[in-house]
């Protein structure tokens, strides 16, 4: 897979000093100020020389070099992804790039995200991966992701995928609808008694019609080394449900004490995480801002009372577009930047990754 992005001499020495800070990031959490100096010069950089943002920007009567603090960035639609083709240079071939589109129903227009550097992409994935639940050499993954796997441009495939390769483990796999090869793995997996970790992670209503199924799945209890991951998605399978309430049901049919989330979608790059309780903690490339409901550039301070529109900094979208105004609703719960996804805006599209709704 061949693809380059044309930029000037001196933008492909700047990109690269970029791409070199966002690595080094590494599995440090940065403090507020140095992030936000990385990631005002990173908008800049996608000021200039991004096209569709940089008209968006001049749309809005917006001067880049006046632009002095994070909270003034304008945040892109995320629907810009549907119309346009959001990359920071010129492409040279768009059919030979890895790309990325969001689920949809037939006929309806889905998100692209084109994505020239996989290797950026790789490295960052598994880098926030570590961070919060150690090296990938020491996992089994089981993946249950029947709707995504059916496709073959799914992000979170891509990075299950490259997650897989990197465990060395030969009972990784995905499991399509194979509800009970699933279980059998794992059963499997409980005699071995090794001291690997099993990460299931999976679709919110593959979870659910797999703990539903009538399999005596009592046994999962008595995995210490288990995780069990949703990833969010009815994709009009079963009603949409409260986070909270997936979660209880999988736990009462599991028997486990915790149920662990992840928050990404087609348009990041950069996911977070979540070990219990639907709160998501902060990578080190991605931070959240929330904004008012009603007035999309107005950013609410870090007040622990509102429930606001999610403005998601995305450092790993160096290609793309790394400020990305998303459809989600979430608040703040914690002055480490921890967030909660409550929901999403009334008639925007049901996102794969990202379960929803308000009651």
């Amino acid at each position: 897979m061949s693809f380059s992005l044309t930029l000037s001499p001196e933008a492909v020495t700047h990109r690269q000093s970029l791409r070199q800070q966002i690595l080094n990031l590494g599995s440090r959490l940065l403090d507020r100020a140095t992030f936000e100096s990385l990631a005002l010069a990173v908008f800049r950089y996608q000021a200039h020389h991004n096209a569709i943002y940089r008209n968006y920007l001049r749309y809005l009567h917006i001067q880049p070099d006046r632009i002095t603090a994070l909270r003034q960035v304008p945040f892109m639609p995320i629907g810009f992804f549907k119309k346009h083709t959001v990359l920071t240079g010129t492409p040279a071939n768009l059919f030979d790039t890895l790309t990325f589109a969001s689920s949809g129903t037939t006929g309806e227009q889905t998100s692209r995200h084109y994505v020239p550097d996989a290797a950026l992409y790789d490295a960052v994935s598994v880098q926030i991966f570590e961070q919060t639940y150690g090296s990938l050499t020491d996992f089994h993954i089981l993946a249950l992701l029947p709707s995504y796997l059916e496709r073959n441009n799914s992000s979170l495939v891509y990075m299950v995928q490259q997650f897989m390769a990197r465990t060395t483990s030969n009972q990784s796999g995905f499991f399509l609808h194979n509800h009970q090869e699933l279980t059998a793995t794992l059963q499997q997996l409980a005699r071995q008694k090794d001291s690997k970790k099993i990460l299931l992670i999976g679709v919110t209503f593959g979870l659910l019609d797999w703990a539903e199924s009538g399999q005596d799945l009592s046994f999962l209890g008595q995995l210490p080394n288990l995780i069990v991951m949703e990833t969010g998605g009815m994709k009009g399978r079963r009603k949409e449900l409260l986070r909270e309430e997936v979660h209880e049901i999988l736990m009462n049919q599991l028997g486990i004490r915790a149920v662990h989330s992840e928050y990404g979608m087609t348009e990041l790059l950069s996911q977070a995480y979540s070990t219990g309780n639907g709160v998501f903690s902060p990578s080190p490339t991605l931070r959240v801002f929330l904004r008012d409901i009603n007035d999309p550039f107005l950013i609410y301070p870090d007040d622990y009372t509102r429930t606001g529109g999610m403005n998601v900094v995305d450092l790993a979208n160096l290609d793309s577009c790394s400020f990305i105004e998303t459809q989600d609703l979430g608040q703040y719960v914690s002055q480490e930047a921890d967030f909660r996804v409550i929901g999403r805006f009334d008639n925007s599209d049901v996102r794969g990754c990202n379960l929803m709704v308000l009651s």
